[in-house]
């Protein structure tokens, strides 16, 4: 005979907590700290939880992850930001206009929260062979939804079919982490002045995509 599965929303509910409260340690402790002085120990003390209850929720490169997408996105999971309720509600702004400056408003203060982690991560990448591949995941990811974003922009007008590709890899610059660690982490810049900067070079790409050389 089969056993009886059991499930309570109250143990689901604080199983969800406890993740959470895992995961928000993780990403304090990888940002102060970085990845190869974050230990499985120091997480669960963070967390006031066990140890196990850590080794439970995945491994160090996995929870490295864990931590950048709740900490850019609110939340985990694989899903495109575009299916974020934000972001979707962002990018169903009728004025373009509008909606690309919600879209780097977001994009620039996820920027912010996740600095620290971006670093962790890079460093982790050279380190560790899981969080390489963890990472090259990520940045597939981050990719993909650049993508959604330069076909977007084609279906408001302001990008040639034959451009998106090329289009893709300059927002995916643009916008990246690794340009607001240039600008604000090693250049100085404040992150208003970073945020300027990234409405001028978008308006410089969007003049540009719609101008004769993109036809």
């Amino acid at each position: 005979m089969t056993p009886r599965t059991y499930s309570s929303p109250v143990r689901q509910a604080e199983a969800a907590r406890t993740r959470a409260a895992i995961v928000d340690a993780a990403a304090a402790l990888f940002s102060r700290d970085g990845y190869p002085a974050t230990t499985m120990t120091s997480i669960a003390r963070e967390a006031g939880v066990s140890v196990q209850s850590v080794r439970l929720a995945g491994t160090k490169a996995a929870l490295l992850i864990a931590a950048f997408e709740r900490t850019f996105a609110g939340d985990e999971g694989r899903h495109s930001l575009s299916e974020r309720p934000e972001m979707a509600e962002i990018m169903a702004r009728p004025d373009s206009a509008d909606a690309l400056r919600g879209w780097l408003d977001y994009v620039a203060e996820a920027n912010r929260r996740t600095a620290g982690l971006t670093q962790a991560m890079a460093v982790a990448a050279e380190t560790d062979s899981v969080a390489r591949a963890a990472v090259a995941d990520l940045d597939a990811r981050r990719r993909a939804d650049i993508g959604l974003a330069a076909r977007w922009a084609r279906e408001r007008g302001m990008l040639s079919t034959g451009a998106v590709e090329e289009a893709t890899d300059e927002l995916n610059h643009l916008v990246g982490p690794e340009t607001y660690d240039f600008f604000v982490r090693r250049s100085g810049w404040d992150d208003q002045r970073y945020r300027a900067w990234m409405e001028r070079a978008l308006a410089s790409l969007i003049e540009r995509w719609s101008g004769p050389s993109t036809n």
